[in-house]
């Protein structure tokens, strides 16, 4: 009898052998910015599902489409992204509509995020594609020891009495929507082929008068710091004046009269994703407390689920919206970058 049970134990404690690594094989492949999957935030999600995740991040949304697209979305599970941008995924068939049902914590969100049917571009044929996560307009970031007064208008970063003290965005995308928006055209996300030329001679002189272009937001704080600049487009917003308050920075933060152009970033499961339940568990997580109070009190970012001390009710928002061409708007941009003349970047 004793040998008998002995023997049942050994299977048993072999059978629990073999399904423990299995569940712990499980891995969730994150595409994400900077902020987003901070290492603590991460780790207690590992241990609750006995997964692993691994964290890719990116710092623009072009690199956030060449990750993804490069093999149909098959390399990632899970990533975070605008609203404007989400638009391209949906029309490749990259992401997998999203059950409500799977994602509990979605009654912790505030009613504005609370209704996807009525926010543009998360809900199509009736299925949400994406869930609100964080967001923020892009102000003007100004150090008040320079510029005892904030800034109120977007011209301020063509201002010829800041050259070489101006630090703004190596984004194509985002950087013709602000030009636009400094010229007063009707819609910066819609700009005509007749436009272009005023566009282009803009974003040249804006050139001319940066000290440098950033990517992600820590290099935006040493630049800042490094080159003693005066003013910053805050690509980032919030997130960047948190940053370069803890580093040491006396910064302001202005919303220009023209408007700030404004971002919702959202989660969103690829169509190829291994394991959706997991990716679908992920978005859920981060909806709790802990997740939520990392992005408020470290990243400075506004979550979806608390009101939010950062984001400016009150002030002029432009949310993006998809722009006529990211591709054009991207192949411009680089020529531009490159120190090309109007004439060579609008060159065929």
């Amino acid at each position: 009898m004793q040998r008998l049970q002995w023997e049942q134990l050994v299977v048993g404690l072999c059978l629990l052998a073999s399904v423990v690594p299995a569940q712990a094989e499980a891995v969730l492949r994150v595409l994400a910015w900077p902020g987003y999957a901070d290492a603590d935030v991460v780790r207690e999600f590992e241990q609750r599902t006995f997964s692993k995740v691994e964290v890719t991040l990116v710092e623009s949304d072009t690199e956030l489409w060449q990750r993804f697209s490069h093999n149909e979305g098959a390399d990632f599970d899970v990533m975070a992204v605008n609203t404007a941008e989400l638009q391209r995924y949906i029309q490749q068939r990259l992401v997998a509509a999203i059950d409500p049902a799977d994602i509990p914590n979605l009654a912790r969100q505030l009613p504005r995020f609370r209704q996807r049917q009525d926010i543009p571009g998360l809900v199509h044929a009736g299925q949400s594609y994406a869930i609100p996560y964080t967001y923020s307009e892009m102000g003007l970031i100004y150090d008040r020891r320079q510029l005892p007064q904030p800034p109120d208008s977007i011209a301020a970063l063509w201002d010829r009495r800041y050259q070489g003290k101006v630090i703004a965005y190596n984004g194509g995308v985002h950087n013709f929507s602000l030009a636009a928006q400094s010229l007063g055209f009707a819609s910066p996300f819609r700009i005509a082929p007749a436009q272009l030329p005023a566009v282009v001679s803009q974003l040249i002189a804006l050139r001319r008068n940066v000290s440098g272009f950033y990517t992600g937001p820590a290099e935006s704080v040493a630049m800042f710091k490094e080159r003693h600049a005066a003013l910053m487009f805050a690509n980032f917003g919030s997130q960047q004046v948190q940053l370069l308050k803890a580093a040491g920075v006396d910064a302001g933060y202005a919303i220009p009269r023209e408007g700030a152009l404004a971002w919702l970033d959202c989660w969103a499961v690829s169509r190829k994703a291994r394991d959706p339940q997991l990716a679908a568990r992920w978005i859920n997580y981060l909806l709790e407390d802990m997740p939520g109070r990392v992005l408020l009190q470290r990243q400075g970012l506004a979550n979806t689920t608390s009101a939010s001390p950062y984001f400016k009710h009150n002030a002029r928002i432009v949310w993006l919206q998809p722009p006529e061409s990211a591709e054009r708007r991207d192949k411009l941009w680089a020529r531009i970058l490159a120190g090309d003349r109007a004439g060579k970047v609008l060159q065929p």
